[in-house]
C-alpha cells in the first residue's frame, strides 16, 4: 500500500465517494500539500564529520518499514520485533481498527433493503357477548376454540434520494480510516521510542562508566594523599578536600543507576512484558551504528506519509459527511414497504391461493416542526466540520515543525560532538599534565580538583552528545513517516486479540 492511495484503501469509502456527487452536503477532497521549504535555510549536502562520520542529506528517498535495522543492532532489532508482537497497546490499536471495520461492513446494508420472515402458530377463544356486538345472533352455545397460522414476507426499503445513508456510509467509512491511521502512528510511536530509550539506556551506561573511572581515579589520588600525610608530606586539609571531591562524584552516580533501571523498565513496558521478566541485552554506544545517509522528504510526500495527518484527514472527512447527513434529515424521507403470506386455520391449507393476503405501501415523512433540533444538528456538524478543518492544519503545521526540528538538529548535533570530543581531550590532557605537576609540586591540590572536575563534565558531554546524534537521526524518520507503507501487517490481527 502506497502513500498515495491511503485514503482510498477502503472499498466502501471509495464508492461512497463515487455517489456522493448526487448527496447532498460538500463533497470531501484533502486540503493541498503544502510547498514551502522544509527548513528557513538550504538544507546543505551533509552535516559536518563528527566522530570520524558525516550524515549525508538524501532528497527524495525512500524509507525502509524497518528502518531501525540501520542502526545494525541485532538487540535493537530482537526487541523490536518481540514489541510489535506483544506490546499490548498495538492489541488495543488493532482490535479498535477490526471494531471500526466491521461497524463499516455493518452500515452497507443500509443501502439495501431488509427482507424478513415470520411464522405464527395462534390458539383463540372468543366469548358469545363478543358475536352479540357484531349483530348477529347471539349462539346459544360456547364458540369452539380455533387456531390461525400466519407465514408471511416483508420487504421494506428507504429510498436514499439525498443520500443521507451514503453520507452516513462515508462518515463511517472515515472513521475505520481513521482508525487504521492510528493504528499505523501506534506502530511508528512505538518503534521510535524503543529506539529512543534504546539510545537513552546506553548513553546512561556510557555515562556510569566514564563517572565510574573518574571515581576510580579520585580514589587513587586519595589513597596518594593519605600515604603523603602518614609521611607528613602533605596537609589533613589536602585528604579533606579529596574526600570532598570523590564523595561529590559517587553522589552523581546513583541517579544515573536509577535512570538507567528506569529505561530498562521503559522497555520493557514497550515490549510488552513485566520488569522482572525482561533479560534483553543491555544496548551499549559501541553497538550502535549511526545511520550516514537520511532521506529528506518532499512535503507533498510528507503529507501522505505523516500518519497523524492522515487521520486528521480522516476526521475531516468525517467531519464533511456529518454535514451531508444533517442536510439529508431535513428532507423528505421515502419509505417502501411490501408484504405477503398466508393464513389459514389449519397448517394443511396455509399456502392455498385462497390464504394469500398481501399489502403494499409507500411512504413520505417531512419534518415540520422539530423544535429547531434538526436545525441545530446542522449548525453543530458545520462547526465540527470547521473544528477539524483547524485541527487538520494545526497536525500538519506541527509535522513539518517535526522535520525541520530533527533536520536543524542534526547539522547542530555534529557541531556539538566535534566540540565536546575536543573538549573531552583537552580536559583529559589537562588533568594528566595538572596531576604530574602536582606530584612534582607545581601545582597546589586545588588545580588537580578542578581539572579532575573538568575531565568529568567534558566526559559526560561527550557521552551526551554522541546519543543526541543517534536519537535525533531517529527523531528524523519518525517525522518522516516511518516508512509504514513499505509493510503489510496492519491489517493482519494481531497477537490473536480478535478470535
Amino acid at each position: 500500500m502506497k502513500p498515495t492511495g491511503f485514503l482510498n484503501h477502503s472499498l466502501p469509502l471509495l464508492l461512497a465517494g463515487t455517489v456522493a456527487a448526487c448527496a447532498v452536503g460538500p463533497n470531501y477532497h484533502q486540503p493541498a500539500a503544502p510547498q514551502a521549504a522544509l527548513t528557513p535555510a538550504p538544507l546543505p549536502v551533509q552535516t559536518q564529520t563528527a566522530g570520524g562520520v558525516a550524515q549525508v542529506f538524501a532528497p527524495g528517498a525512500d524509507i525502509s518499514g524497518d528502518w531501525w535495522t540501520l542502526y545494525h543492532s541485532p538487540e535493537l532489532n530482537s526487541l523490536i520485533s518481540a514489541a510489535l508482537a506483544h506490546n499490548p497497546n498495538l492489541q488495543a490499536a488493532q482490535a479498535t481498527l477490526l471494531q471500526a471495520e466491521e461497524n463499516e461492513r455493518a452500515d452497507v446494508g443500509v443501502l439495501m433493503p431488509s427482507l424478513g420472515a415470520s411464522f405464527q402458530a395462534q390458539r383463540s377463544h372468543n366469548s358469545t357477548d363478543s358475536v352479540a356486538g357484531t349483530g348477529f345472533a347471539t349462539p346459544t352455545t360456547a364458540l369452539p376454540a380455533y387456531s390461525l397460522f400466519n407465514a408471511s414476507l416483508s420487504v421494506s426499503y428507504a429510498l436514499d434520494i439525498w443520500g443521507g445513508a451514503r453520507r452516513g456510509l462515508e462518515s463511517a467509512s472515515a472513521q475505520a480510516q481513521y482508525q487504521r491511521d492510528e493504528l499505523e502512528a501506534a506502530y511508528l510511536t512505538l518503534t521510535a521510542n524503543i529506539v529512543t530509550a534504546a539510545i537513552q539506556e546506553a548513553s546512561l551506561q556510557a555515562q556510569i562508566v566514564a563517572t565510574d573511572q573518574v571515581i576510580a581515579a579520585e580514589e587513587q589520588q586519595l589513597s596518594i594523599l593519605q600515604n603523603q600525610v602518614s609521611l607528613g608530606g602533605v596537609a589533613q586539609a589536602s585528604v579533606l578536600q579529596e574526600q570532598a571531591t570523590l564523595a561529590a562524584s559517587q553522589a552523581t552516580l546513583p541517579p544515573l543507576q536509577a535512570a538507567m533501571a528506569q529505561a530498562r523498565n521503559q522497555l520493557a513496558a514497550y515490549a510488552g512484558v513485566l520488569p522482572g521478566d525482561f533479560h534483553e541485552a543491555d544496548f551499549t554506544l559501541a553497538s550502535l551504528h549511526l545511520p550516514e545517509a537520511l532521506p529528506v522528504s518532499v512535503p507533498s510526500a510528507i503529507v501522505a506519509q505523516r500518519p497523524d495527518i492522515q487521520a486528521a484527514a480522516a476526521q475531516l472527512h468525517e467531519a464533511s459527511a456529518n454535514v451531508g447527513v444533517a442536510d439529508a434529515q431535513m428532507l423528505p424521507q421515502i419509505s417502501l414497504t411490501a408484504d405477503v403470506g398466508h393464513e389459514a386455520i389449519s397448517t394443511g391449507e396455509l399456502f392455498m391461493p385462497q390464504t394469500l393476503l398481501w399489502s403494499l405501501v409507500a411512504g413520505v415523512t417531512q419534518p415540520i416542526f422539530e423544535g429547531g433540533e434538526l436545525s441545530a444538528k446542522r449548525k453543530a456538524a458545520l462547526a465540527a466540520l470547521q473544528v477539524s478543518g483547524a485541527q487538520y492544519q494545526a497536525t500538519v503545521i506541527a509535522a513539518f515543525q517535526n522535520v525541520a526540528d530533527a533536520l536543524s538538529a542534526l547539522q547542530y548535533d555534529a557541531m556539538t560532538l566535534n566540540a565536546a570530543d575536543a573538549a573531552a581531550d583537552a580536559a583529559a590532557q589537562s588533568l594528566s599534565v595538572t596531576q604530574a605537576q602536582y606530584q612534582l609540586g607545581g601545582q597546589p591540590l586545588t588545580a588537580v580538583l578542578v581539572a579532575q572536575t573538568s575531565y568529568q563534565d567534558a566526559a559526560i558531554a561527550q557521552v551526551k552528545a554522541s546519543a543526541a546524534r543517534l536519537a535525533d537521526t531517529a527523531a528524523l524518520y519518525q517525522a518522516l513517516g516511518g516508512g509504514w507503507w513499505q509493510r503489510n501487517d496492519v491489517s493482519t490481527p494481531c497477537c490473536g486479540v480478535i478470535p
